[in-house]
């Protein structure tokens, strides 16, 4: 840290950041001094000091309350993710006095949360009890922001170009799946053993999130073959897709192992899709592996080697259930970790 950046570090005074976002929560110095219980004195005199800190007017004080600038928009950002880092911070350390000797974050996608991270962070945890993980579900772009920018110590998810979020990304592979067709006994695709996303095309979608990885490979593969997707609904959970399917309202895409996993709860068949998008590649995001914490080194080693060796795809037959991949945990060669690279999503 330079010079400059220390002496700024020490202006800033934590409880004028938190009287700054209380102010601006509430758009009024008065009700943010009475929630805070402070005079409301006291409060200006400390958002005056934090200008002059800064060197840059925050507020519009105007009869009504205050109203954010530009740079104070910039500030309340940067504030909110200091004061919650400070609570993290607290949250985790009190954890060590009642005796959790280690915390990771982890933010991943669903596909890897129903598929597979169940069987591998329990037999983790087993091995390794003093360790708490905190498991947070995201969209994949998201879970990449959130490594990027530290909020998760971990991601696992479908890796696209990381050059967009400023901070280079390092990743490891993690598990693959195969995206298949989910469709009921009577559909006139159900006689198939195979198909093209494009002979879906034709027919109603029950599809997922708009920005999930799933949903963003339809849609670009419905705009290559110049289609647009007959999307009937949507729902955010792979459990709410299955349930729509099996009561008509169209057939939908899923990871071939989430369907063998939810066997039994509808008469729903699937037909393995032949699109080369349709095979994916699940990995395990970090800012620097070398860099982390301990702790979330074991567990991201823990889960490289979790990954099955790869086996050769048998034929699909119409009508069949993908097989589940196996949950031992198998160990495999370690791997440099490489930046993220566009990859199918």
């Amino acid at each position: 840290m330079k010079s400059s950046e220390r002496n700024f570090a020490r202006r800033i005074d934590l409880t004028s950041l938190q009287l700054f976002v209380a102010v601006c929560e509430l758009g009024s110095i008065g009700k943010a001094a009475e929630r805070e219980f402070i005079a409301a004195s006291a409060v200006s005199k400390r958002l005056s000091d934090l200008e002059a800190t800064v060197d840059t007017q925050l507020l519009y004080r105007h009869s009504r309350g205050v109203r954010l600038t530009p740079a104070g928009e910039s500030l309340l950002h940067h504030a909110r993710t200091v004061l919650y880092g400070l609570e993290k911070m607290q949250g985790e350390l009190s954890e060590y006095a009642d005796g959790v000797r280690g915390h990771v974050r982890i933010h991943a996608n669903i596909s890897a949360i129903v598929q597979f991270l169940p069987e591998d962070l329990g037999a983790f945890t087993r091995e390794h009890e003093q360790i708490k993980i905190d498991l947070e579900e995201h969209l994949s772009p998201d879970v990449m922001q959130a490594v990027s920018e530290g909020a998760a110590d971990l991601g696992i998810c479908h890796v696209r170009d990381s050059a967009s979020l400023g901070t280079p990304l390092q990743t490891l592979p993690y598990r693959e799946d195969r995206l298949v067709l989910v469709l009921p006994h009577d559909h006139p695709l159900a006689g198939q053993s195979e198909a093209s996303f494009a002979d879906v095309l034709d027919h109603d979608i029950v599809g997922l999130h708009a920005n999930s990885s799933i949903s963003l490979a339809m849609q670009q593969a419905a705009a290559a073959a110049g289609r647009t997707l007959k999307l009937r609904i949507q729902v955010t959970g792979l459990d709410a897709m299955y349930r729509m399917i099996d009561n008509g309202l169209g057939v939908g895409v899923l990871p071939d192992r989430a369907f063998a996993l939810m066997q039994g709860v509808g008469q729903l068949q699937a037909v393995r899709l032949t699109d080369d998008w349709a095979h994916r590649e699940l990995r395990i995001v970090a800012r620097d592996f070398q860099a982390l914490p301990m702790t979330a080194r074991l567990l991201a080693e823990h889960l490289r080697a979790s990954q099955p060796p790869r086996q050769p795809e048998p034929p699909a037959r119409a009508g069949a259930r993908p097989e589940p991949h196996p949950t031992s945990v198998t160990a495999v060669a370690p791997a440099t970790p490489t930046r993220a690279q566009a990859l199918p999503a």
